[in-house]
């Protein structure tokens, strides 16, 4: 086996001329950030140099009266929210951070990975205002501001964000504050049928109670709604919620204050150490027949009711069947699960045709050698 060179930049200029430098040389470049999701995706073929952002660590900026921050890339994202806390500020994604919560701010933006609070405040791509990069070749882009009201030049971060590392290595972010409200009321229900807890989500997703998040949670026929609210008025939200579930024919109907345990559960259930984790994209008004599929092969899944996002964890060898029954037009994403069953056919699940020809093309543009995690993406893009 090849021997990767290791390189870990401590500028943003030296990162951008190691990239530029491997182009030049026709290099396979793997970026990654602590590599707290580096399986995820197709299976790379084998890389020349790995490029890390880990000592690219500064948070550059926090303008504390404009809620606005500027980070690099290799902060890890719990330093950046501990830092935000202390003026009472928060950045709104709260996506799993791996083990030691390692997770970078880079790697979240790239990965376009979020977690219940997505509900409220959105995924990465909406929360990021500006953005640095090094394209393949070696030169340093730059879009956005460190404003909310700045919209100057192509808006990179909308590319990157998702994007895996395909398109370039993110070298620097300017993202959007909120105020960090630490008074919570969380309302919960049950229900042991399907359809019963798909219709109160659904119910409970046109309710005027601005959620800051709206889960479901189900294994083994039997889950659960949660609804976290926050703020001066959190507390008479919460008891009206739950007097909604109630009304809603729901069993188990309480609401807490001491709620981050069923929020960390519900993180947790976004990633699998020995399983098969798959990310679904569907509409929420067919939650019920998602979690149809999902008892068929003795499945757990957690997600976020308003938007149609679910993550199931199951057996590896189940991941076939449960793409198979679920309703058409679902989007099935492997994420986690062993070497054997990444290498068996495309953990995106292909797309749609012209989708692929834009992305292809977006590529080309921005890295016509294929230098930048070359083969991860769909269709091995």
């Amino acid at each position: 086996m090849a021997t990767i060179t290791q390189a870990q930049p401590e500028t943003a200029a030296e990162a951008a001329r190691i990239l530029g430098a491997a182009d030049r040389a026709g290099q396979n470049v793997r970026l990654r950030g602590a590599g707290t999701k580096l399986g995820w995706g197709r299976p790379m073929p084998g890389a020349d140099l790995e490029l890390g952002t880990s000592r690219l660590d500064t948070i550059t900026e926090h303008n504390r009266g404009d809620l606005t921050a500027v980070l690099e890339a290799g902060v890890p994202f719990a330093v950046a929210q501990a830092t935000f806390a202390q003026a009472d500020q928060m950045l709104a994604l709260d996506p799993p951070l791996g083990e030691d919560s390692a997770a970078t701010i880079g790697g979240v933006v790239a990965t376009a990975d979020s977690g219940p609070l997505r509900h409220r405040y959105g995924a990465p791509r909406d929360l990021v205002i500006g953005m640095t990069v090094a394209l393949a070749d070696g030169t340093v882009a730059k879009s956005g501001g460190k404003v909310i009201k700045n919209v100057a030049g192509y808006d990179l971060a909308k590319l990157h964000a998702g994007a895996f590392g395909t398109l370039g290595l993110i070298l620097s972010v300017s993202v959007r504050l909120h105020p960090l409200h630490p008074e919570r009321t969380t309302a919960i229900g049950t229900a042991r049928d399907s359809q019963a807890l798909a219709a109160a989500a659904v119910a409970m997703a046109a309710m005027p109670f601005e959620f800051d998040a709206l889960d479901v949670a189900w294994r083994g026929g039997r889950g659960g709604i949660l609804m976290r609210c926050s703020g001066s008025e959190h507390a008479s939200r919460g008891a009206r919620a739950a007097h909604r579930l109630s009304e809603l024919g729901l069993a188990g109907v309480d609401t807490l204050t001491a709620d981050e345990p069923l929020w960390e559960r519900q993180r947790a259930g976004q990633r699998s150490r020995d399983g098969a984790l798959v990310r679904l994209a569907a509409p929420p008004a067919a939650l019920g027949a998602v979690l149809q599929a999902v008892d068929g092969v003795h499945g757990t899944l957690v997600g976020r009711a308003a938007l149609g996002i679910s993550y199931v964890e199951l057996a590896p060898d189940s991941v076939a069947t449960l793409r198979v029954a679920l309703p058409p037009g679902t989007v099935a994403v492997l994420l986690d699960a062993p070497a054997a069953t990444r290498s068996e056919g495309d953990p995106w699940g292909g797309g749609d045709e012209r989708a692929i020809a834009l992305m292809r093309s977006v590529k080309t543009r921005f890295d016509p050698a294929g230098t930048c995690n070359r083969g991860l993406f769909v269709d091995g893009i």
